[in-house]
C-alpha cells in the first residue's frame, strides 16, 4: 500500500511539473507573440492637421505618378520599371540626398535598389533601414501594393532630410519584390540585405512598408490564417505591425511608439515565419541575414480583395487614414533613431 502511495505521489508530482512547464510555455509564447504594450485606439479618428493635409497631397502625387502615370512596373514592363526607378532617383535628389544605386543583373538586364542615407550624429554605426518595393505584380498598376509603401518611404525620407537623429537611417526603394523574384536570390531586398551583411553593417531595425492604404470598417472585412481569427478583430480598420519571433522586441517597441503618438487603430504580433503572410515582404530578406525586421501593413490579401489584380487602383486608397499612418511612422522612426 505504501509503495502504491509513493507511485501515486510521484505521478502527481510529474503531472504538476508538466502542467507548470506547459503553463510557463503558454505564458511565454503569449508574451512573445501576442502581448503588445499600450492599447489600440478606439473612437472617432480626428481630422488631419494642416501638416498632415500637406503630407496627404504629396502622397497622392507620388501614387498618381507610380500607379497612374507609370502603371504596371516589373520585369515584363521593364521600361516602366525604369521610369519608377528614375522617379525615386529624382525625388530623393530633390530632397537633398546623395543617391546610391545598387545595380545587379538578371538575364542581361540591370535592376536597381535606390538608397539614400541620413547619417546619425552620435551613433552613426547603428543603422535603421526603412524601405518599400516599387515594382508591381503581374498586370497590376499597384496603387496599394506597393505604391503606398514606396510613397511612404519617399515622404518619410523627405521629412527626415531636415531632422537630426542619433542613429543612421537608410531609406530604400527596393526592386523585384514581386513574383517571379519573390523569395529568390534575385529579390531586390535580399540582394541589398546580403550586401549589408557582407559589409558588416550593424542593422538594428528594418521597417518594411507594404500595402498600407486600404481600410474597411465593416464587420467581417478582415481575415486571418487560423487561429489568429480567434484573437484579433474582424474589422479591417487597423494598421498592423508584424514580425517573426526574433523580431518580437522590435514589434513591441514600434507599436508602443505608434500608440503613444497616434490616434489610429493598430495591432501587432510576432509569429513563426512559416505562417502564411508573416514573411510576405522585404523584411523577410533581412531575417535571412540575421537582422530584426518588421512589416507595417494593412494585411494585404487578408483584407484587400484587389491584391495583385488590375483593380489595385488609386481610388481604393483611403488617403486620410493612410496619411495618418505615415505621419505616425515619423514618431516611430524618430523614437527608434534616438
Amino acid at each position: 500500500m505504501r509503495k502504491l502511495q509513493l507511485i501515486n505521489k510521484s505521478g502527481l508530482i510529474r503531472l504538476a511539473v508538466f502542467i507548470t512547464v506547459l503553463l510557463t510555455l503558454i505564458i511565454w509564447g503569449w508574451n512573445i507573440m501576442f502581448w503588445m504594450p499600450g492599447n489600440s485606439y478606439i473612437g472617432k479618428i480626428p481630422p488631419l492637421t494642416p501638416s498632415e493635409i500637406n503630407l496627404k497631397k504629396l502622397l497622392q502625387q507620388d501614387i498618381q505618378t507610380l500607379a497612374v502615370d507609370i502603371g504596371v512596373r516589373n520585369n515584363n514592363q521593364y521600361q516602366k520599371l525604369n521610369q519608377a526607378e528614375n522617379f525615386f532617383i529624382n525625388s530623393f535628389s530633390q530632397a537633398g540626398y546623395k543617391v546610391q544605386k545598387q545595380e545587379y543583373q538578371i538575364d542581361n538586364q540591370s535592376y536597381y535598389n535606390i538608397e539614400v542615407e541620413k547619417t546619425g550624429t552620435t551613433k552613426p554605426e547603428e543603422i535603421i533601414v526603412v524601405g518599400g518595393h516599387y515594382d508591381t505584380a503581374y498586370t497590376s498598376p499597384g496603387a496599394n501594393d506597393n505604391g503606398t509603401g514606396a510613397a511612404a518611404t519617399l515622404e518619410l525620407a523627405r521629412i527626415f532630410a531636415n531632422k537630426n537623429t542619433n542613429r543612421t537611417i537608410k531609406f530604400v526603394a527596393f526592386t523585384n519584390e514581386e513574383p517571379p523574384f519573390f523569395w529568390t536570390e534575385n529579390m531586390g531586398s535580399l540582394v541589398y540585405a546580403k550586401k549589408l551583411k557582407q559589409q558588416g553593417k550593424n542593422i538594428v531595425a528594418m521597417l518594411s512598408l507594404e500595402t498600407m492604404g486600404y481600410f474597411n470598417e465593416q464587420p467581417g472585412s478582415q481575415e486571418y490564417p487560423y487561429p489568429l481569427n480567434l484573437i484579433y478583430p474582424n474589422q479591417g480598420n487597423f494598421i498592423s505591425f508584424i514580425g517573426d519571433l526574433k523580431s518580437s522586441n522590435l514589434v513591441k517597441t514600434a507599436i508602443s511608439s505608434f500608440r503613444n503618438h497616434v490616434k489610429f487603430p493598430s495591432q501587432g504580433t510576432a509569429l513563426p515565419a512559416y505562417i502564411p503572410g508573416v514573411g510576405w515582404s522585404d523584411q523577410w530578406s533581412f531575417w535571412q541575414q540575421g537582422y530584426q525586421g518588421i512589416m507595417i501593413t494593412d494585411t494585404a490579401p487578408y483584407r484587400y480583395k484587389y491584391y495583385h489584380t488590375g483593380d489595385d487602383t488609386i481610388d481604393k486608397i483611403d488617403f486620410d487614414k493612410f496619411t495618418r499612418v505615415v505621419n505616425g511612422l515619423v514618431s516611430v522612426i524618430s523614437d527608434l533613431s534616438q
